[in-house]
């Protein structure tokens, strides 16, 4: 854990970090995060149970130890020299505390299927009972008893996400409404928060309280919000960052000639798709979404238009995640003209057709990749099928409330899992999932589910859920186009990053800075 300095190493005097996210974050509250840009910070605010290093491994956190006593009950031990960084031990009573926050329907959280996972989670979130009632408790100072709602083999790896970590209750109350503001927000990670100027720049500092603070090489690292790839480029050309969330899409054959050492690209646990809204009055017609679902070349798309290792994709789940198999349509084996003469048969079937053209618009979060898609998705649809398409882009945060409100017809969207194990791809169909944007509800896949959670036969829940997942992308809730990559710059002389953590969770107190 911590920084792991290869012997030999010469290390820079200045340790100093400018890291871009990508957009800027909706909070710093862990019980109201739910982007990825805002797990980037949390994770180096916040340590839970456990935590994963920067090549994707599940690690110890504050827990340095943990046994599974049954199906349903883990133990975990705390250490000793866990502390906040106001000098304050950590306890067990602080993840009882946060868990119970968030759990709590008064807290509104938007982020809560881990605690599905937990023993009672889901009564308490629909109010059907007291978050008193949730499977944790705090044994004693040093030791965390979790029960979980079904057998939950992945349960470290989920409790690895900074939605799941401690909250010191003191100051939370001193800090009221403004207690994730710098100087009142108090942390247990790697470092503490120092300045937040909205849309502008995160900074935090190296936390001297953290248990493993003498491990921790990096003393400051700022995150820059910048959503422009063409921006955050030039940004990185000129020294401003050493680190992009993303580089410009399309440009791989350059930059990996021009910038091998900076150009760094792994396959992720993630899936790229489009949301469909399934209560759309256009688009609850399952013909009118298999349609817009098959003429859709991937092949074309990761090959020619994005050209950075990406994988098509044709079903929920993707390569690397545990749980289920990888499952694809039988017309993606199809040559394309079968495909669209298909299309044009179930648009034909649902009322359009050159005299009247499926018409509706296409939402999207700024940035290039997303608007590069969009177009050439739209353009699929209007050569291949006639249909008439809009496109609006929003700022990512409006944009993650048109999604949950379901004030779109199709919209870009994308998964990056929390965890390893399908159960985290499902959320995004699951009734009443607050993960679920596209509306969908199946009662037959929400039974599969469940029976394949209930289940501590490892092959037998793979084999349900595998169903599971074919069944509801049966019903064409959303449309999946590729298995994400990180195509992104990252400065050599950045040590501690591997391009193997395919979650694609960096801590930054992992990273140290090399003499350059």
């Amino acid at each position: 854990m911590a920084a792991k300095v290869p012997a030999g190493t010469q290390l820079a005097a200045k340790q100093e970090l400018v890291r871009n996210i990508g957009a800027e974050v909706e909070s710093l509250d862990i019980s109201q995060i739910e982007s990825v840009p805002a797990n980037h910070v949390a994770r180096d605010l916040f340590e839970g149970l456990t935590a994963i290093d920067s090549s994707g491994k599940i690690v110890p956190g504050v827990a340095e130890s943990w046994t599974r006593k049954d199906p349903l009950t883990w133990v975990f031990k705390l250490r000793k020299n866990a502390r906040w960084s106001n000098g304050e031990p950590v306890t067990a009573n602080d993840f009882v505390f946060s868990w119970q926050r968030t759990v709590d329907p008064k807290t509104a959280s938007k982020y809560t299927i881990f605690l599905d996972f937990i023993a009672n989670g889901s009564a308490i979130l629909a109010g059907k009972k007291p978050v008193t009632a949730l499977g944790i408790k705090a044994l004693d100072a040093g030791t965390v008893e979790v029960k979980t709602a079904v057998p939950t083999p992945f349960l470290p790896d989920l409790l690895s996400n900074p939605t799941m970590a401690p909250l010191n209750k003191g100051a939370y109350l001193k800090g009221g409404k403004d207690f994730t503001k710098p100087g009142k927000l108090v942390s247990n990670g790697g470092y503490v928060l120092k300045e937040w100027v909205p849309n502008s720049r995160i900074v935090l500092e190296k936390n001297p309280n953290y248990w493993n603070a003498s491990t921790t090489v990096i003393t400051r690292v700022t995150f820059d919000p910048t959503e422009s790839e063409d921006a955050t480029f030039k940004m990185f050309k000129a020294g401003q960052l050493d680190w992009t969330d993303r580089a410009p899409s399309g440009s791989y054959a350059k930059l990996s000639k021009e910038m091998p050492k900076d150009y760094r690209v792994g396959l992720t646990i993630a899936l790229y798709y489009m949301g469909i809204n399934n209560t759309d009055p256009v688009m609850k017609d399952i013909r009118v979404r298999k349609a817009l679902s098959m003429v859709i070349d991937r092949d074309v798309l990761t090959g020619k238009v994005l050209g950075e290792g990406q994988r098509p994709a044709y079903g929920l789940f993707v390569k690397g995640m545990e749980g289920a198999k990888v499952s694809a349509y039988d017309w993606s084996a199809w040559p394309m003209q079968k495909r669209i003469d298909e299309a044009k048969k179930l648009l034909a079937a649902a009322g359009y057709g050159p005299n009247r053209p499926l018409k509706f618009k296409y939402m999207y979060n700024t940035t290039d990749l997303h608007k590069k898609i969009a177009v050439f998705a739209i353009g699929e649809w209007k050569n291949k099928l006639g249909v008439q398409a809009t496109m609006e882009n929003q700022e990512f945060k409006v944009f993650l409330k048109t999604r949950h409100d379901g004030a779109y017809q199709v919209a870009r969207n994308g998964w990056n899992a929390d965890y390893n194990d399908a159960s985290t791809f499902l959320d995004l169909l699951r009734c009443n999932s607050p993960q679920n944007d596209q509306k969908y509800c199946s009662k037959k896949v929400d039974a599969l589910i469940n029976q394949g959670y209930a289940s501590n036969d490892l092959a037998k829940r793979s084999a349900v859920l595998t169903e599971a997942g074919r069944l509801a992308m049966e019903d064409y809730p959303l449309i999946p186009l590729f298995q994400y990559t990180s195509p992104r710059l990252v400065k050599s002389w950045v040590g501690g990053y591997f391009t193997s953590n395919a979650f694609e969770r960096f801590r930054t107190s992992d990273l140290y800075i090399i003499k350059h």
